[in-house]
This record gives C-alpha cells, structure tokens and sequence, in this order.
C-alpha cells in the first residue's frame, strides 16, 4: 500500500514580502506618472505616490504565490485602485455646493429664455434672492471641486479602467527591447541631462531639490530636461523608427556630429541579449547588482 505525502510550500515570509515591496516600488512610480498624465494639473503627485506605496504593501501582505498569479500584476491592479480611491478623495465638494450649483445652473438657463441673451451676475443674484458675492462662491467652490472627474478619462467602472491586455510573446519582446534601449539611451546621455532625467523620473524627485543640489534654478532644470527628452526620443528613433528622426542644425555642424555620436553609443552600450536582460519574461524590471 502506497502513501501519498503532498508537501505544502513553505509560506512567504516577512523578508520575502519585504523583497517584493522593494522591487515593485518603480512600478508605483510608473503608475503614479501615468495617472497624473491623465488628471487636473493640480493633482499632488505626493498624494498619489503615498497612497499607491500603501496599497503595494497591503497587496505583499495579501499576495498568495500558489495561486499563480504575478505579483506586478495582483499589485498594480490594487495599486490603481487605491490611486482612484485617492482621487475620488480629492472631489470634496458638498451636496449642499452641488446643490446650490444646479440651482444657479437652472436659473441661468431660465433667465436666457427670458431675456435673450446670457444674464449678468447681479440678474442672476436678483432672481435668486441672493448677493452677488453668493454666485461668485458658488462658482468657485464648483471650479475647485473639479479636481477630478471619473467619466473624463473613462466610461467605464474603476474595474475597467485597472484592467490591463496581456501582451502576445512577440510584443512582449518588443516591448522589452525598447526598455532596454531606453536604458541604454539614459546611460549615454551627457552628464548633467543623466543626473536630471534619472532623479526626476526614475527617482522621483522635485525639481526644486535637483535644482537645488546641482545650483541652478528650476527654469535651467526644466530646459535640462526638455533637452534631453528630445535627444531620448531621437536617440531611440534613430534605431527603431529611423524615420521619425529629425534632422537637427547643418548635417556636417557640430550638432549633427555630436547628436550621431550619442546615436551610435546607445547602439554600442549592448546587445540584444543585454537589452532583454533588463527586465524578466512579465517586462518587470531586474535588480541589477553593482
């Protein structure tokens, strides 16, 4: 008679999920950024930012490995989440504004009809019943309360805004190529243009410390990193979408040699291989040991 002795997997431990917390991290940073493309400017990127690390560490401590799915892909659906619960938090007008501004909105539309043509504050106060002063807070409780809305950047639910496609085998090389020629075109950049592209978008930091820690202002750290988001996009065009390379000065001037000399470094700085080697088989990035 035969025994059958099914060995559970040892359960993730505290360092385990700590890890994972620690390697997941540019992933808020990535979905923070994205969201913040898509909302009011004024928006706080530190908001979003510390709501998306809590909901990463909630999801390390729910995370079950045997269930088979990726951990980048459990986390950034939670991650999401959060940052629209964030944002939702952020729409602090009142029924009671709300209220009132239907009211102002119904009687403007009355007042139109009445009088052909739009009515003026003092009309619309008069009709009302209510000071001048009254309408214009009305408007800009309404105008501040427009810090977000969901419907601008989705008709669907929340649900249907996290979901992500799965990317093909085929894609998902391509896409892990481009990272690693992405690498390779930061780490070719002139000096000064690396240190701000690296802090203010890998690192996250404000402008005013990078400006602050390089002694310039923050106007000359803006222009720093204008120029080097165009060099980045041309530096990657010039190997994937020839193309859409622009031609920049005279061919034979300086410019011209100096832009085909970083070209031709992002090209010598790896191989296929090496690029690959960035991320793992999700398109995650790998910790690189020093």
């Amino acid at each position: 008679m035969s025994t059958t002795t099914t060995i559970a997997s040892a359960p993730m431990s505290d360092r385990d999920r700590e890890d994972l917390i620690r390697a997941n991290m540019p992933l808020v940073g990535h979905l923070v950024r994205e969201m913040l493309g898509r909302v009011p400017a004024h928006v706080n990127r530190d908001d979003l930012t510390s709501a998306g690390l809590a909901a990463l560490v909630t999801a390390a401590r729910g995370f079950d490995p045997e269930r088979g799915i990726p951990f980048h892909r459990f986390a950034a659906t939670r991650i999401r989440g959060a940052l629209l619960d964030e944002l939702r938090g952020l729409d602090w007008a009142s029924r009671s504004v709300r209220h009132r501004a239907r009211q102002t909105d119904l009687a403007r539309q009355h007042l139109t009809a009445m009088l052909g043509r739009t009515p003026t504050a003092y009309e619309l106060a008069e009709h009302l019943g209510i000071a001048v002063s009254e309408i214009t807070s009305v408007e800009d409780d309404v105008q501040r309360a427009v810090v977000l809305s969901l419907q601008g950047f989705t008709t669907g639910s929340a649900e249907d805004m996290v979901t992500e496609p799965t990317m093909g085998p085929e894609e998902m090389l391509v896409h892990r190529e481009k990272i690693g020629y992405l690498h390779h075109a930061v780490e070719a950049l002139p000096e000064r243009l690396r240190v701000v592209i690296t802090r203010y978008f890998l690192h996250d930091e404000p402008m005013a410390v990078i400006a602050a820690e390089l002694g310039v202002t923050e106007s000359r750290i803006s222009q720093l990193r204008a120029e080097a988001l165009v060099l980045l996009k041309d530096g990657l065009n010039s190997h994937l979408d020839p193309d859409q390379v622009k031609s920049n000065g005279r061919p034979d001037g300086c410019v011209a040699r100096r832009r085909a000399g970083y070209f031709a470094q992002i090209g010598d700085r790896g191989t296929l291989s090496s690029r690959l080697a960035r991320t793992n088989h999700h398109g995650l990035p790998v910790q690189r040991v020093a």
